[in-house]
């Protein structure tokens, strides 16, 4: 096999490494990335197999412990997100459960901020407890929350900004700087903001997460995620967890996404200019009620979205005037937009949070996070923008 080498003289652009970031050829030169669908490897002596295992030879063993394409997906994840290490997941919420569990024993405390997608508050709220492992949930705006719920045993903060869905957006340096002082890790999920707009890592989180599914294949194909964090993050804890409990990603899934990655730029670019065109028509219609997109001044956390962010991110949130009717009305009047709980896809997708990704949550803890019967979320794809808004146009005369 022959790699091909980038200019090491200057450096490259996050959309070029996208690209070329982890080239691998074999021996035919193919211009597009091989895809090594095997599950297992051939040692030509029994003395080879002997040195894998053991650690001299640092080839691959077993596509469940590593695989030469997931390799590249994880460096080219490596290389945009600016981390030391990676391991990739079959999907967002192994990495998410993945990167707390691989470094947790019984009696560590969590605390987390309370406004997280359904599946992840249910692994800080519910999982990590049978097992001994208590949390305690703050407003994750308010910094003094996040100092009174440390413990002595206090191991592992969490939270996602921009939140999901009401895209409340944290503060990561200020609440990392906390953390650190308690002895504790920051882990960040960074689905909303995308590597593109985001960089937790440089803001001083120690671990960062994503739901590969969402934007970084923005084609709907398939699950991924990844765990991005510090090399000793990764061999004191995850490598160990990942290779003995077996999360692991597809080597199909891994190629699918290093490919996805190659457009990541151009699509968030495009995604985001047009969510800001939906979100500022929205904004000044008389049937919403309420609404919040991270790239307008009216945000809460306008300026440390200035601070922390690159750009708006591609969802919006609102509120129709009315309840659930209203809501559902105006989702089933769409017609460009389409009803699912996914995002990131290159089809704008229409969420009612409330019966879908929150429904397991109680009425009172919704409305203790902001979502009403009334609470849309937007994941703005790359249909013409002037479609969308039509589409949306309409949609709210049903209201």
């Amino acid at each position: 096999m022959s790699r091909m080498s980038l200019p090491a003289d200057r450096p490259l652009r996050d959309a070029t490494r996208l690209i070329h970031e982890a080239e691998a050829r074999s021996g035919y030169g193919e211009m597009s990335e091989a895809l090594y669908l095997t599950s297992g490897y051939a040692y030509d002596t029994m003395e080879a197999a002997e040195a894998r295992f053991d650690g001299r030879d640092p080839g691959y063993i077993y596509s469940r412990f590593s695989n030469p394409t997931v390799t590249t997906f994880e460096k080219r994840m490596i290389a945009l997100e600016g981390a030391e290490a990676a391991r990739a997941t079959a999907s967002g919420m192994a990495a998410v459960t993945a990167s707390m569990l691989c470094q947790l024993k019984t009696g560590d405390h969590v605390v987390s901020a309370k406004a997280l997608f359904g599946s992840c508050r249910y692994v800080v709220e519910d999982l990590l407890p049978r097992f001994g492992m208590p949390s305690t949930l703050v407003d994750g705006a308010d910094l003094d929350q996040w100092r009174a719920a440390v413990t002595p045993r206090t191991k592992v903060f969490f939270l996602e900004s921009p939140t999901n869905p009401t895209l409340e957006v944290y503060d990561i340096e200020a609440i990392a700087k906390i953390a650190h002082e308690a002895g504790a890790l920051l882990v960040v999920d960074n689905v909303f903001a995308t590597p593109i707009l985001q960089k937790p890592l440089k803001l001083g989180a120690d671990v960062v997460v994503y739901s590969a599914t969402k934007h970084i294949d923005g084609q709907g194909r398939m699950l991924g995620g990844i765990v991005l964090g510090s090399e000793k993050f990764v061999m004191d804890h995850l490598h160990t967890f990942m290779r003995q409990t077996g999360p692991s990603m597809s080597p199909y899934n891994a190629w699918v996404l290093a490919k996805g990655l190659e457009t990541l730029s151009l699509r968030v670019e495009r995604m985001q200019e047009s969510a800001g065109r939906v979100a500022d028509f929205l904004a000044g219609h008389p049937k919403v009620k309420k609404l919040t997109y991270c790239g307008r001044p009216d945000h809460p956390q306008a300026d440390l979205v200035k601070r922390q962010m690159a750009g708006g991110g591609t969802l919006a949130t609102f509120a129709v005037d009315g309840g659930k009717a209203e809501a559902f009305r105006f989702g089933n009047a769409l017609r460009v937009v389409k009803i699912s709980n996914n995002l990131g896809d290159a089809k704008s997708i229409l969420t009612h949070p409330a019966t879908t990704t929150h429904q397991r949550l109680s009425p009172q803890d919704r409305a203790a996070v902001g979502i009403t019967d009334a609470t849309l979320r937007l994941s703005v794809g790359l249909e013409h923008a002037d479609d969308l808004l039509e589409d949306v146009e309409t949609a709210l005369k049903a209201v």
